[in-house]
């Protein structure tokens, strides 16, 4: 997406009529960071300050004793851990991000301490992150190779998306652009010589690493070659990194694409779920009432397709700016409603591009609504989601760690038993059926020799302790 068309977006403006908003759920991606080309990215004190910007826009929004879109119940200044539930993948980036975000979201109670030094931009603009000082918010990291990784990155570690992704890059479509676009991206080569070796390193096959390198570049370095590109070319990068991004990550023939957002359908399912029973039941557990995730664009570009947010405007082709949100709404229409039932809630969903503007509503799934009741919504959502660790497994065909529990029972995810595993269980029942005829064999010698022998007063037996662990299923 375009910042230039982040107020043009053809979305359907929030209304303010009396309703009760219960909760929402906030998927965030990182801020401006270093460049992608070298790994390891960071995120800037300019990133920083953005998801900082976009945490105080978000608590104006649902935390605000005045705004008529306040989580009903929500603590206003002081944080409840109970209240907030925020995660992230161990990268720092993102921890980074949901960080400030959340510093956004609970701004400090008492003395804020002196900010953070200044960081100047290509343009001679000093920017300074957040200030420090802020309340501690709880905020679960979630290791690499966690089954709770998938909920915001399922793309990782996903030999099957992975080999969908690539056949992209084996259709007339990219194929073409390749041929298309040589000449334009060889001729941008005296911007990047110190990032690749030779103008036959540039081509579309490149587009969004040529794009990122480009843009940070013009951020940060003001020395840099690259801040010599044109508008019109810079744009133009914009746009072919945009269909290369969306052709990884999203396309209707072949689903396994946007695996990455069948798992996030289901985190949001899960944690929409769990706050829906806590304002319908009677003494319920207690639910989160504002959930952030923050991962990276591909998802969101992902969700977009899965969704169906294209229909709803052709932005939703292009790539997310840095710190863009998108947030689902669970609400009731009627003022202060302590006590809705199922069928009284309703699901919006709330996108917007990067830092500027107001978060505008879109339909989900080509409905062509503003809002969708609770139970339709669950209904196009499940149909799109994975809700399982088990399912994952199964049809990414993951070697991940936590997928062994699933190959070693020998169970297939999508249901019965392999046929290696009936052979092996066929194995051991053999093997089982001969160890106990032995048994028995020598059982019976020995008893025999023992009728002979004096008796003798057993001691007490110490039993050895065996440690296992497996990785049960897990349903969101």
């Amino acid at each position: 997406m375009h910042t230039s068309t982040t107020l043009a977006l053809a979305g359907l403006l929030t209304s303010a009529a009396a309703e009760t908003v219960h909760g929402v759920v906030v998927f965030s991606r990182h801020g401006d960071r270093t460049t992608k080309h070298y790994g390891n990215q960071t995120l800037t004190a300019l990133g920083a300050r953005q998801c900082f910007q976009v945490g105080g826009d978000y608590r104006a929004r649902y935390l605000a004793a005045d705004s008529p879109h306040r989580i009903r119940g929500i603590s206003e200044f002081e944080y409840v851990p109970a209240q907030i539930w925020a995660s992230a993948p161990d990268q720092g980036i993102l921890l980074d991000t949901a960080t400030s975000f959340l510093q956004g979201l609970y701004p400090p109670l008492g003395d804020i301490q002196p900010a953070a030094a200044a960081e100047k931009l290509a343009n001679s603009t000093s920017v300074t992150g957040p200030l420090s000082g802020y309340q501690y918010v709880t905020l679960h990291g979630v290791v690499n190779d966690s089954p709770e990784t998938i909920w915001i990155k399922g793309d990782d570690g996903c030999p099957v998306l992975d080999d969908a992704s690539a056949a992209f890059k084996a259709s007339p479509e990219y194929k073409t652009r390749l041929a298309a676009t040589r000449d334009f991206y060889r001729s941008l080569y005296p911007l990047v010589p110190s990032f690749y070796a030779s103008a036959d390193n540039l081509s579309y096959a490149k587009a969004y690493d040529i794009f990122d390198v480009i843009n940070v570049e013009n951020i940060h370095n003001a020395a840099s070659p690259a801040r010599k590109v044109t508008a019109d070319q810079l744009l133009q990068l914009r746009t072919l990194a945009d269909s290369a991004e969306f052709g990884l990550n999203f396309n209707n023939s072949q689903p396994a694409r946007s695996i990455h957002a069948e798992t996030l359908a289901g985190s949001i399912l899960k944690h929409l779920n769990q706050t829906a029973v806590a304002a319908t039941t009677s003494n319920a557990k207690p639910a989160p009432l504002f959930t952030l995730l923050a991962g990276s664009y591909d998802t969101l570009l992902a969700f977009f397709g899965l969704a169906n947010l294209t229909a709803a405007s052709s932005d939703f082709f292009g790539l997310p700016d840095y710190a863009s949100t998108m947030s689902f709404e669970l609400f009731s229409a009627a003022d202060d409603d302590a006590s809705p039932s199922a069928s009284d809630l309703h699901v919006r969903y709330l996108f917007r591009n990067g830092t500027a503007g107001a978060l505008r509503t879109f339909p989900l799934f080509g409905s062509g609504k503003a809002d969708l009741p609770w139970a339709e919504f669950v209904e196009l959502m499940g149909q799109r989601a994975i809700t399982s660790t088990e399912g994952w497994c199964g049809v990414c065909n993951s070697d991940a760690d936590f997928c062994a529990a699933y190959r070693d029972e020998g169970v297939d995810v999508k249901g019965g038993v392999s046929k290696g595993s009936w052979i092996a269980v066929l194995v051991v029942m053999a093997v089982a059926i001969v160890g106990n005829l032995v048994w028995v064999g020598l059982w019976l010698a020995g008893r025999r020799k023992r009728a002979a022998e004096p008796a003798v007063l057993a001691g007490p037996v110490k039993s050895g302790e065996s440690e296992t662990s497996s990785v049960g299923k897990e349903s969101v």
